[in-house]
């Protein structure tokens, strides 16, 4: 059955699409990589034995629960204990294991996986697609899945990259739902990790099936975990950006029986012709583009039956000469109904996007302390979008603002683009020469010689031939980290990074047109970055008033830049990605760092940019002020959000760390 309306990731890369050709990334499920793998399947321990807990505060969904909350009400860790948490365990990621890994065709990505802990088990999953359960007092294998994704080559964007899985219940029956990069999605048995040989066909649904196109593993994967929402299993899509087939694959959205693994609905991301929405895509060119993905996780509210749906930009991500119109439902958030997948609102937030301006975190569902009922989506462009979670009515207008017009030869871009009027930017927007680092004098000199050849402008000024010096830059803002909502204050802690882009297009080589060339803007001395700090930050919101409370800088290390010698600088934070975690007493962050890539080129893509974290830690900020209360040790960088459960009272804080060049692991850090 299939119902409702057609309604990223991404970021094309030339570079990146020659690497999933020449390096083993593409072929399909059949070409072999590696003859010397282990066979697929569960392996388990030796008699693994189920943990028994008298009580626990569980995590049950990825971002903590349906809302996205990222919140944990546990208690257990305050002001007054954070500095003394400890190490408790450490995971290996099963990934080590596996023969052939680090090979130049089988290179893993950063391990981002955020586990989940429910039913007093930690259940998580690879950068290889493997799945495991701990247990989450001691971290102890329980048991470990191994479906042999990697056998279908690099999954497209990112490469080999799994962010975690899914777990549903009903009675006795309790399963593990995970998604792989080879476009699979598996249901296991949650006590012993075998497939559910009764669900859909013999465990599995292969994702590339009913989507009206021909569609290569080299084009679309998944890398995010599926949403269980009452007994439906929802599931979106990478997909590649660059148009490297005449027809790319659609981002329809899926939703599928948790009992049975049959098919429920199927939401068309792209209308099909006699759908809403289609006459947005001039010219037929519903037929052809394709994208319009949700590469990130969801949301939804069992209450109101409405699953929240953060979409991705269409390809071709920087030129869209070949797809006239709006492109719904390009960069909207859509809110469908849970069990037919009927549209109930949409919002587009970017009008036929050549910005590469992905919805890039599942939408936060807020219930503010004045009784509201909220759903807020932080965008890469720095903006929180909030509505009405039941009607989709904004809560502080949006207004349609008039933009500057492209001039690359055939687009037409959109003359107007929404810009809410609360929450303010989160992040800088545009570059002006105001804008430019001007630490020092000779900082600022040097800044305004280096975008000399650069177009500059505001937010929303399009791609050009010789370059747009773009704030935010592709990689956000905000990023998949998200946001996280503490309820007793009502407040939105949306963490972000400043890394301008020059937005470039060039002659397509493989098909008519144009494609982007973007690539990080220039460093100054030192390393230091083009504009003003902060570069790295946390922005406290309140989602009753829509008014900023605090922004307090997160990183450091540019302070000792001998380009700042004796200069008195205020903190500037580091560009690069941040997790946060909220609790009712604290708010718990730590920062991405280098080490996670092969051969790390900001060319290539901007998720590969890292800065290096020299002394990687926990942080704790107060929830009222943003003051640094303290920081803990971590044994590698981080690279997925924390997480927090409850074991008897004792409180688990599990941080992802490490992946590609560095041992991918879960740590375990707990109040002694």
């Amino acid at each position: 059955m299939i119902r409702g309306l057609a309604l990223t990731k991404g970021g094309f890369w030339t570079a990146l699409l020659l690497c999933l050709t020449a390096c083993g990334g593409g072929g399909g499920s059949g070409e072999a990589q590696d003859p010397g793998r282990p066979p697929p399947g569960p392996t388990t321990p030796p008699e693994p034995s189920l943990p028994v807990f008298e009580s626990s505060l569980a995590w049950s969904h990825y971002a903590g629960d349906q809302s996205s909350s990222r919140y944990s009400s546990s208690s257990g860790i305050t002001r007054e204990n954070f500095t003394s948490l400890e190490i408790a365990w450490r995971h290996t990621s099963p990934d080590e294991t596996v023969t052939g890994y680090r090979s130049s065709s089988l290179w893993p990505g950063k391990h981002e996986s955020t586990p989940i802990m429910v039913g007093n088990i930690l259940y998580s999953s690879s950068s290889l697609s493997q799945a495991f359960a701990l247990n989450p007092k001691t971290g102890e294998v329980l048991w470990t899945y191994n479906p042999e994704s990697y056998a279908a080559g690099s999954p497209p964007n990112l490469g080999y990259i799994n962010r975690g899985v899914a777990y549903w219940r009903d009675g006795d029956a309790r399963r593990v739902f995970l998604a792989t990069g080879d476009s699979r999605l598996i249901a296991l048995d949650a006590d012993t990790g075998n497939p559910v040989t009764s669900w859909a066909q013999q465990g599995e649904v292969n994702l590339r099936d009913g989507l009206g196109r021909s569609v290569s593993n080299r084009y679309y994967g998944v890398n995010s975990p599926p949403l269980v929402c009452g007994d439906f299993v929802i599931v979106g899509s990478s997909i590649l950006d660059y148009p490297a087939a005449d027809a790319m694959p659609p981002g329809d959205v899926r939703a599928f029986d948790a009992r049975t693994g049959e098919l429920q609905w199927q939401f068309h991301s792209i209308p099909h012709a006699d759908e809403k929405g289609a006459e947005t895509w001039e010219q037929r060119s519903n037929e052809r583009f394709g994208g319009v993905n949700v590469w990130t996780s969801m949301s939804c509210d069992e209450a109101l039956r409405v699953v929240y749906l953060p979409f991705s930009t269409p390809t071709n991500d920087y030129y869209g000469g070949g797809r006239p119109g709006d492109n719904l439902y390009a960069e909207s958030l859509v809110a469908v109904d849970m069990a037919t997948g009927e549209l109930r609102w949409h919002y587009q937030c970017v009008h036929h996007g050549i910005w590469d301006y992905d919805l890039p975190a599942a939408p936060n569902l807020v219930d503010t302390p004045s009784g509201s009922r909220l759903v807020a989506q932080v965008s890469k462009q720095g903006f929180v979008y909030v509505f009405d979670r039941e009607t989709g009515t904004p809560v502080w207008p949006m207004n349609e603002t008039a933009v500057e017009a492209s001039g690359v030869p055939g687009e037409i871009s959109a003359m107007t683009q929404p810009i809410p009027t609360k929450p303010a930017p989160f992040e800088l927007q545009g570059v002006t020469l105001a804008d430019l680092n001007s630490l020092t004098p000779g900082l600022e000199q040097a800044a305004r010689d280096a975008v000399q050849g650069y177009d500059l402008g505001p937010i929303f000024s399009p791609p050009t031939e010789r370059g747009r010096l773009a704030a935010p830059g592709i990689g956000g803002g905000a990023s998949w980290s998200g946001a996280a909502y503490q309820p007793e204050r009502g407040y939105l802690y949306v963490p972000s990074v400043t890394l301008p882009f020059i937005l470039a297009v060039q002659p397509a080589s493989i098909t008519e047109g144009w494609v982007g060339a973007p690539r990080v803007a220039p460093f100054l001395s030192g390393g230091l970055p083009l504009v003003k700090p902060p570069y790295g930050r946390i922005t406290a919101i309140d989602m009753t008033t829509g008014e900023h409370v605090w922004m307090s800088a997160v990183g450091e290390g540019y302070e000792n830049s001998a380009a700042l010698s004796g200069v008195d600088v205020p903190p500037l934070g580091l560009p690069s990605r941040i997790f946060v975690l909220a609790t009712p007493n604290l708010l718990i962050a730590a920062q991405e760092g280098g080490g996670g890539v092969r051969n790390p080129s900001p060319e290539r893509n901007a998720d590969q940019y890292q800065i290096n974290i020299r002394n990687p830690s926990l942080r704790a900020y107060d929830l009222d002020n943003g003051e640094l209360i303290g920081q803990v040790a971590l044994p590698s960088n981080a690279m997925g959000t924390p997480m927090l459960y409850e074991i008897e009272s004792q409180p688990f804080v599990i941080v992802p760390i490490g992946g590609a060049n560095l041992t991918a692991e879960l740590v375990a850090l707990t109040i002694p």
